[in-house]
Formats: structure tokens, sequence, C-alpha cells
């Protein structure tokens, strides 16, 4: 048996029935069936704070731009460039250049160490653990990535309205913001 339903579409709900349908080229209930059974399947990831954080990582991936990286590749790679103790000069001086492009694009998307901090916790760098007092308490997963990703956020941050405050531990670090003057 089959069941019959009238929907009213809005002008967005309109626009996107039609991508889909000249997209797929099929017709409008096959279209429908399958869009209601995707929503179902993947309703918990559409309607939770997940789907933010997918919906960036998908940002992120989508522009070939940025890769995804097992852990252990990055905790090889970083243990590579610092085996002596101080990493590799080619490293830190290519690092770095990284570091100053992502300062002059933090200066117009961010204002606030928070929002840096949320930024890079998202690419999996870090966790910050809290905010006490305007410091955050951050975590890193090893003393490599503390290390690097300190330089990094100091250099990146570095067109920002502030100046960088860091107390380093052994695996985390308070940081946080002295404004300028």
């Amino acid at each position: 048996m089959t069941d019959r339903v009238t929907v009213s579409l809005d002008d967005d709900s309109r626009a996107a029935l039609e991508a889909l349908l000249s997209e797929t080229g099929g017709g409008q209930s096959a279209v429908i069936r399958r869009a209601l059974t995707f929503y179902a399947a993947n309703f918990e990831a559409a309607e939770t704070d997940v789907s933010a954080d997918l919906q960036q990582y998908h940002r992120l991936l989508s522009t070939g731009e940025h890769v995804l990286l097992d852990v252990d590749f990055l905790h090889c790679f970083l243990d590579h460039v610092y085996r002596e103790g101080e990493p590799d000069p080619e490293f830190r001086t290519a690092a770095d250049r990284v570091a100053d492009f992502h300062a002059a694009e933090y200066a117009e998307r961010f204002s606030e160490l928070g929002e840096v901090l949320e930024w890079l916790s998202l690419c999996g760098f870090l966790t910050v653990r809290g905010v006490e007092n305007g410091a955050y308490h951050v975590v890193f997963p090893s003393e490599p990535t503390k290390r690097f990703m300190l330089r990094f956020i100091e250099r990146s941050t570095a067109e920002l309205p502030f100046e960088l405050a860091i107390e380093e531990g052994v695996a985390k670090a308070l940081l946080s913001e002295e404004l300028d003057e």
C-alpha cells in the first residue's frame, strides 16, 4: 500500500527539490523518499551540535586545503622532526611560513584567543580543558605536539589585537590574552 503525503514547499525547499531532481534525473516521489530515508538515517548528526563540527570538517576537507591525518602519523612526523631535541631548521622555517600565512587569515577571521583555540581544537592538535580567570587550560597529546603548536599559536596570533601570554607545563599550557594598549 502506498501512502500519499502533501507537502507545502517554501522557496528554499523548492530550490533544493529542483536541484535534486536535476542532479538525479529521478522523479519527485523517488527523490522525496530517498531524502526522507537519508534524513532518518542521519537525524542525530543533523540535529545535534556535532552537526556543526561535521559541517566544519566538510568545509576543511572539501577545499583540498586540509587533509585527514591519523594521530599516529602526526606523532611519527613530529618525533622525527624533533629527534635531536630541537626541530630541524628547514622544518621550522617551513612551519613558520605556514604560521605567518595563517596570521593574516586569522587577523580577518578571529578577534579573541578562545576563537583560535576552538578552531585548532577542531583540527585535533589540542584540547581546551577549561577557562579560568581568562586563562585557557590547553592540553596537547605529546611534548613535540605542544612545542610545535605553541610556536604556531604564537606566530599565527601575531596580528590579533592582544599579546599572547604562555605558561608551559609538561603536556599542557596556560594561554591568555594580554590586551594591546
